[in-house]
Protein backbone atom coordinates (compact mmCIF):
# COMPACT_ATOMS: atom_id res chain seq x y z
CA UNK A 1 0.00 0.00 0.00
CA UNK A 2 1.59 3.28 -1.06
CA UNK A 3 2.47 5.85 1.62
CA UNK A 4 0.12 8.78 1.55
CA UNK A 5 1.49 12.16 2.61
CA UNK A 6 -0.57 14.19 4.98
CA UNK A 7 -1.96 17.24 3.15
CA UNK A 8 -0.34 20.43 4.33
CA UNK A 9 -2.30 23.55 5.10
CA UNK A 10 -1.46 26.70 3.11
CA UNK A 11 -1.31 28.73 6.34
CA UNK A 12 1.41 28.56 9.00
CA UNK A 13 0.44 26.53 12.06
CA UNK A 14 0.69 29.64 14.23
CA UNK A 15 -2.17 31.25 12.31
CA UNK A 16 -4.22 28.07 12.33
CA UNK A 17 -3.87 27.73 16.10
CA UNK A 18 -4.72 31.39 16.55
CA UNK A 19 -7.97 30.95 14.63
CA UNK A 20 -8.91 27.93 16.67
CA UNK A 21 -8.29 29.82 19.91
CA UNK A 22 -11.39 32.01 19.39
CA UNK A 23 -10.29 34.62 21.89
CA UNK A 24 -13.16 36.50 23.55
CA UNK A 25 -13.28 38.96 26.42
CA UNK A 26 -10.34 40.55 28.23
CA UNK A 27 -6.93 38.95 27.71
CA UNK A 28 -3.44 39.67 28.89
CA UNK A 29 -0.78 40.53 26.33
CA UNK A 30 -0.92 38.41 23.17
CA UNK A 31 2.35 38.28 21.23
CA UNK A 32 2.78 37.78 17.49
CA UNK A 33 5.67 36.02 15.78
CA UNK A 34 6.98 39.34 14.36
CA UNK A 35 7.18 40.91 17.81
CA UNK A 36 3.89 42.85 17.68
CA UNK A 37 1.69 42.64 20.77
CA UNK A 38 -1.86 43.44 21.81
CA UNK A 39 -3.45 43.68 25.23
CA UNK A 40 -7.15 44.23 25.66
CA UNK A 41 -10.58 42.96 24.73
CA UNK A 42 -11.51 40.48 22.01
CA UNK A 43 -14.64 39.21 20.28
CA UNK A 44 -14.65 36.13 18.02
CA UNK A 45 -10.86 36.22 17.82
CA UNK A 46 -10.79 39.88 16.76
CA UNK A 47 -9.75 42.96 18.70
CA UNK A 48 -12.97 44.45 19.95
CA UNK A 49 -13.48 46.97 22.74
CA UNK A 50 -10.64 48.67 24.61
CA UNK A 51 -7.11 47.66 23.79
CA UNK A 52 -3.51 48.65 23.09
CA UNK A 53 -1.62 47.48 20.01
CA UNK A 54 2.16 47.71 19.61
CA UNK A 55 3.72 47.48 16.14
CA UNK A 56 7.31 46.70 17.05
CA UNK A 57 9.03 47.18 13.66
CA UNK A 58 7.24 50.49 12.90
CA UNK A 59 7.66 51.72 16.47
CA UNK A 60 3.98 52.68 16.74
CA UNK A 61 1.48 52.28 19.59
CA UNK A 62 -2.30 52.65 19.41
CA UNK A 63 -4.36 52.76 22.58
CA UNK A 64 -8.10 53.11 22.20
CA UNK A 65 -11.31 51.64 20.82
CA UNK A 66 -11.54 48.67 18.46
CA UNK A 67 -14.37 47.08 16.52
CA UNK A 68 -14.02 43.75 14.73
CA UNK A 69 -10.26 44.08 14.40
CA UNK A 70 -10.19 47.71 13.29
CA UNK A 71 -9.67 50.99 15.08
CA UNK A 72 -13.10 52.53 15.64
CA UNK A 73 -14.02 55.25 18.12
CA UNK A 74 -11.51 57.30 20.09
CA UNK A 75 -7.83 56.50 20.31
CA UNK A 76 -4.29 57.75 20.83
CA UNK A 77 -1.49 57.07 18.35
CA UNK A 78 2.15 57.40 19.42
CA UNK A 79 5.48 56.83 17.66
CA UNK A 80 8.90 56.04 19.07
CA UNK A 81 11.36 58.94 18.94
CA UNK A 82 14.94 57.59 18.71
CA UNK A 83 16.40 60.90 19.91
CA UNK A 84 14.24 61.14 23.03
CA UNK A 85 14.25 57.36 23.52
CA UNK A 86 10.52 57.44 24.23
CA UNK A 87 7.12 57.35 22.53
CA UNK A 88 5.69 60.75 21.55
CA UNK A 89 2.06 61.51 20.76
CA UNK A 90 1.19 61.74 17.06
CA UNK A 91 -2.62 61.74 16.88
CA UNK A 92 -5.43 61.97 19.39
CA UNK A 93 -8.98 61.76 18.10
CA UNK A 94 -11.66 59.76 16.34
CA UNK A 95 -11.27 56.73 14.06
CA UNK A 96 -13.47 54.78 11.69
CA UNK A 97 -12.54 51.60 9.83
CA UNK A 98 -8.86 51.97 10.79
CA UNK A 99 -8.66 55.57 9.48
CA UNK A 100 -8.80 59.00 11.06
CA UNK A 101 -12.40 60.17 10.83
CA UNK A 102 -14.09 63.02 12.69
CA UNK A 103 -12.48 65.43 15.14
CA UNK A 104 -8.85 65.01 16.05
CA UNK A 105 -5.45 66.59 16.58
CA UNK A 106 -2.37 65.49 14.64
CA UNK A 107 1.19 66.49 15.59
CA UNK A 108 3.55 66.75 12.61
CA UNK A 109 6.39 68.02 14.80
CA UNK A 110 6.77 69.70 18.21
CA UNK A 111 5.90 73.06 16.60
CA UNK A 112 3.47 72.00 13.84
CA UNK A 113 0.02 70.50 14.37
CA UNK A 114 -3.47 70.31 12.89
CA UNK A 115 -6.66 70.42 14.93
CA UNK A 116 -9.99 69.87 13.24
CA UNK A 117 -11.97 67.37 11.21
CA UNK A 118 -10.75 64.38 9.21
CA UNK A 119 -12.22 62.18 6.52
CA UNK A 120 -10.58 58.87 5.53
CA UNK A 121 -7.17 59.84 6.94
CA UNK A 122 -7.21 63.29 5.29
CA UNK A 123 -7.91 66.78 6.63
CA UNK A 124 -11.44 67.69 5.54
CA UNK A 125 -14.04 70.13 6.82
CA UNK A 126 -13.11 72.90 9.26
CA UNK A 127 -9.68 72.92 10.85
CA UNK A 128 -6.70 74.91 12.06
CA UNK A 129 -3.11 74.22 11.02
CA UNK A 130 -0.04 75.72 12.66
CA UNK A 131 3.11 75.35 10.57
CA UNK A 132 6.73 75.14 11.67
CA UNK A 133 7.58 78.52 10.08
CA UNK A 134 4.95 80.27 12.21
CA UNK A 135 2.20 80.53 9.59
CA UNK A 136 -1.36 79.65 10.65
CA UNK A 137 -4.30 78.62 8.47
CA UNK A 138 -7.83 78.33 9.77
CA UNK A 139 -10.74 77.47 7.55
CA UNK A 140 -12.13 74.78 5.28
CA UNK A 141 -10.22 71.76 3.96
CA UNK A 142 -10.76 69.11 1.33
CA UNK A 143 -8.50 66.12 0.66
CA UNK A 144 -5.68 67.54 2.81
CA UNK A 145 -5.72 70.97 1.07
CA UNK A 146 -7.14 74.43 1.81
CA UNK A 147 -10.47 74.48 0.03
CA UNK A 148 -13.38 76.88 0.59
CA UNK A 149 -13.30 79.86 2.93
CA UNK A 150 -10.20 80.37 5.03
CA UNK A 151 -7.72 82.73 6.66
CA UNK A 152 -3.96 82.42 6.29
CA UNK A 153 -1.96 84.40 8.85
CA UNK A 154 1.73 84.64 7.98
CA UNK A 155 4.45 84.68 10.62
CA UNK A 156 5.09 88.41 9.96
CA UNK A 157 1.42 89.27 10.65
CA UNK A 158 0.30 89.72 7.06
CA UNK A 159 -2.80 87.72 6.16
CA UNK A 160 -5.09 86.56 3.39
CA UNK A 161 -8.84 86.29 3.93
CA UNK A 162 -10.86 84.73 1.16
CA UNK A 163 -11.57 81.73 -1.02
CA UNK A 164 -9.31 78.74 -1.68
CA UNK A 165 -9.32 75.83 -4.09
CA UNK A 166 -6.90 72.89 -4.18
CA UNK A 167 -4.61 74.57 -1.67
CA UNK A 168 -4.29 77.85 -3.57
CA UNK A 169 -5.98 81.26 -3.42
CA UNK A 170 -8.86 81.16 -5.89
CA UNK A 171 -11.74 83.60 -6.17
CA UNK A 172 -12.37 86.79 -4.22
CA UNK A 173 -10.03 87.64 -1.39
CA UNK A 174 -8.29 90.33 0.63
CA UNK A 175 -4.61 90.45 1.46
CA UNK A 176 -3.65 92.64 4.41
CA UNK A 177 -0.08 93.95 4.27
CA UNK A 178 -0.10 94.97 7.92
CA UNK A 179 3.67 95.45 7.98
CA UNK A 180 3.42 98.37 5.52
CA UNK A 181 -0.19 99.42 6.09
CA UNK A 182 -1.84 98.45 2.83
CA UNK A 183 -4.75 96.30 1.68
CA UNK A 184 -5.16 94.51 -1.63
CA UNK A 185 -8.67 93.38 -2.51
CA UNK A 186 -9.45 91.55 -5.70
CA UNK A 187 -9.65 88.26 -7.57
CA UNK A 188 -7.17 85.39 -7.50
CA UNK A 189 -6.50 82.44 -9.81
CA UNK A 190 -4.28 79.57 -8.63
CA UNK A 191 -2.53 81.75 -6.09
CA UNK A 192 -1.92 84.70 -8.44
CA UNK A 193 -3.72 88.05 -8.09
CA UNK A 194 -5.45 88.81 -11.40
CA UNK A 195 -7.17 92.11 -10.69
CA UNK A 196 -8.13 94.34 -7.79
CA UNK A 197 -7.46 97.51 -5.85
CA UNK A 198 -4.66 98.54 -3.49
CA UNK A 199 -5.39 101.01 -0.72
CA UNK A 200 -3.92 102.21 2.58
CA UNK A 201 -5.03 100.28 5.65
CA UNK A 202 -3.97 101.30 9.17
CA UNK A 203 -0.87 102.84 7.66
CA UNK A 204 -0.35 105.05 10.72
CA UNK A 205 0.26 102.04 13.00
CA UNK A 206 2.22 99.88 10.53
CA UNK A 207 5.78 98.99 11.64
CA UNK A 208 7.24 99.74 8.17
CA UNK A 209 4.76 102.06 6.39
CA UNK A 210 5.27 103.16 2.80
CA UNK A 211 6.98 106.51 2.34
CA UNK A 212 3.92 108.14 0.79
CA UNK A 213 0.21 107.32 1.17
CA UNK A 214 -1.73 106.11 -1.85
CA UNK A 215 -3.53 109.14 -3.31
CA UNK A 216 -7.29 108.95 -3.58
CA UNK A 217 -8.62 108.73 -7.13
CA UNK A 218 -11.81 110.69 -7.79
CA UNK A 219 -13.79 110.56 -11.03
CA UNK A 220 -15.48 113.72 -12.18
CA UNK A 221 -18.11 111.76 -14.08
CA UNK A 222 -18.23 108.16 -12.81
CA UNK A 223 -21.51 107.46 -14.61
CA UNK A 224 -20.01 108.06 -18.04
CA UNK A 225 -17.01 105.86 -17.18
CA UNK A 226 -19.38 103.07 -16.18
CA UNK A 227 -21.39 103.42 -19.37
CA UNK A 228 -18.23 103.36 -21.46
CA UNK A 229 -17.05 100.19 -19.71
CA UNK A 230 -20.40 98.50 -20.26
CA UNK A 231 -20.33 99.50 -23.90
CA UNK A 232 -16.85 98.05 -24.29
CA UNK A 233 -17.94 94.77 -22.77
CA UNK A 234 -20.97 94.62 -25.08
CA UNK A 235 -18.89 95.35 -28.16
CA UNK A 236 -16.30 92.81 -27.10
CA UNK A 237 -19.00 90.19 -26.68
CA UNK A 238 -20.43 90.93 -30.14
CA UNK A 239 -16.97 90.76 -31.70
CA UNK A 240 -16.38 87.46 -30.00
CA UNK A 241 -19.67 86.17 -31.35
CA UNK A 242 -18.83 87.27 -34.88
CA UNK A 243 -15.33 85.84 -34.64
CA UNK A 244 -16.65 82.49 -33.51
Amino acid sequence: MPFLKKPQTSEPLVKVWDKKAQKCGLHHTVYSANGDQYRGEWLDNKKHGKGMQVWKKAGIIFDGDWSRGKRNGYGLLAKFDPEKKEYVRVYAGCWKNDKKEGAGRYFYSPSAFYEGHWSRDQRAGWGRMEYENGDVYEGEWLEDKHHGQGVLILANGNRYVGTWRDGKKNGHGRFFYLDRGQLYEGFWVDGVAKGGTLSDFERETAPSPTMYPIPKVCLLDPQSVLMEAQSYLTDDGENSTVAS
